[in-house]
């Protein structure tokens, strides 16, 4: 059985290439994952991720690989620089790629939700429903509700146009109306106070009726919300589930907060084993660390608000659930060996 998995069809050549060096290294070496784990500082299951290119290797890895295998820095930093740019072109178009999926079910989604327009009859779009009937009277007006069917300005224009009889005009020697001795003139005269009255009327209902519409889009631009401020989460890095208290208790290599999004902050030296503080500003968590360990060892990091603990059951080392934290600072991490050595970390 091989000892490396095959690496991704859709790896970029040069991480492929990359990688390959990596496990050559390794080969060479004749050390274990656990034993490159142990000498490195960085954990197996890290390790595997980097050798089968499901992970770019931090820097820091590279560096503590090219010491415990004896290569020169110097060609292994370049090639990282190399594979960097690589994972980050790569990460790119991923990111393009989700973009155009996301854009493309959007959408779709509003194609299916669209809702065709209402028929327009006469260059004038009708919307029933309410009490009145809300009219777009053509390009650069807006159709709004007016009530009756009767708008204002068309009552003022009907009294405006009602026909005016002439008065009547006396007799030079008569001191009443004209009219009076002329059958029908009583009629006319009530026929004109009619019709006045009439005007009168409507011109008050049209003063009521425009006060009233003034009235009512007030108190719809008054009730109209106004938007506050939002705030969305910060966009995690493609691979990072979590951040802040929700990695509270969760796996750090499980989330995506180790390798190149992690690094030490503070170590200590207990025993024979060696203690650390891992910390992530990506996920604003951090984690406890102990290598060089034995079967039994325990291991705690604390923060002001949780705890979490670990305990080495196979292999050399073991390493805790995250606490949250706003700065690496607030960590701190306690290792116990089972010969009963203890020790904590001060920061760096």
């Amino acid at each position: 059985m091989p000892r490396w998995k095959s690496l991704p069809e859709e790896l970029d050549p040069q991480l492929r290439e990359f990688a390959g060096q990596l496990r050559r290294l390794v080969d060479r070496s004749g050390m274990s994952l656990a034993a490159v784990a142990d000498r490195t500082g960085y954990s197996r299951t890290s390790w595997e991720r980097y050798l089968n290119g499901r992970l770019l290797a931090p820097k820091g890895a590279i560096v503590a690989l090219a010491e415990a295998t004896g290569t020169q820095q110097h060609h292994l930093t370049t090639m990282w620089e190399l594979a960097e740019r690589a994972w980050s072109r790569s990460e790119m178009r991923h990111d393009m790629t989700m973009e155009a999926i996301r854009i493309s079910q959007a959408r779709a989604a509003l194609g299916e939700a669209g809702v065709a327009a209402a028929p327009v009859a006469g260059g004038r779009a009708v919307r029933q429903g309410g009490t009145g009937v809300s009219t777009a009277a053509g390009p650069g007006e807006e159709g709004r509700d007016l009530g009756p069917p009767l708008s204002v300005p068309a009552r003022r224009s009907a009294v405006a146009h009602i026909p005016q009889q002439p008065r009547p005009v006396c007799a030079p020697d008569s001191g009443g109306d004209a009219s009076e001795g002329r059958p029908g003139g009583g009629r006319r005269r009530v026929t004109l106070f009619l019709t006045g009255l009439v005007g009168a009327l409507l011109l008050m209902a049209g003063a009521v009726l425009l006060t009233d519409l003034g009235g009512d889009d007030d108190a719809a631009a008054g009730a109209t919300p106004s938007a506050g401020p939002t705030t969305s989460a910060p966009e995690l890095p493609s691979g990072v589930g979590c951040s802040g208290t929700d990695c509270t208790g969760e796996d750090p290599e499980a989330m995506g907060c180790g390798g190149q999004f992690a690094g030490t902050v503070a170590r200590a030296t207990v025993g024979g084993g060696l203690v650390e503080v891992r910390y992530s500003e990506t996920c604003g968590a951090a984690w406890a660390r102990v290598t060089r360990a034995a079967l039994g060892d325990t291991v705690k990091i604390t923060s002001d608000a949780s705890e979490q603990a670990g305990t080495v059951r196979a292999g050399a080392e073991a390493y805790t659930p995250m606490v949250a934290v706003r700065q690496a600072s607030e960590a701190k991490a306690c290792a116990t060996l089972a010969s009963g050595a203890t020790g904590c970390t001060t920061p760096e």
